[in-house]
């Protein structure tokens, strides 16, 4: 009896990791071109854990970019990932875009960092 059920236990805990990945490039156009405007969430955490990681920095670098930044706070940018990754698993319909803006802001907040276009 205990073998049978640390054995249903075992097909239990398989069959939840066994959600399929996809490549990165499954959301690429005809071009291999990605729009990083129109990333949902839910493509975001249906995607290979490494893409996802080089996505969120890809992001945090634009967004430093456009506020003309160009240095780059390690512990932050890992905390700004790792907060965008869970975002998007708890809200799959909302664009990755959204989910940095919204991560960065309450960053921005907690540490008490005021930007002039923020209200």
């Amino acid at each position: 009896m205990k073998l049978a059920i640390s054995l249903c236990a075992v097909t239990m805990l398989g069959v939840g990791a066994a959600q399929a990945q996809v490549d990165l490039s499954t959301y690429a156009d005809a071009n291999g071109n990605l729009d990083v405007q129109a990333l949902t969430c839910a493509q975001l955490a249906g995607t290979w854990q490494e893409d996802a990681d080089f996505l969120t920095v890809w992001y945090s670098g634009w967004y430093n970019g456009l506020a003309d930044y160009s240095k780059m706070k390690l512990d932050r940018a890992k905390e700004l990932e790792h907060r965008v990754i869970v975002y998007c698993k708890a809200n799959p319909k909302v664009k990755v875009i959204k989910a940095m803006d919204i991560n960065i802001k309450a960053m921005r907040k907690e540490a008490g960092i005021k930007v002039v276009d923020e209200k």
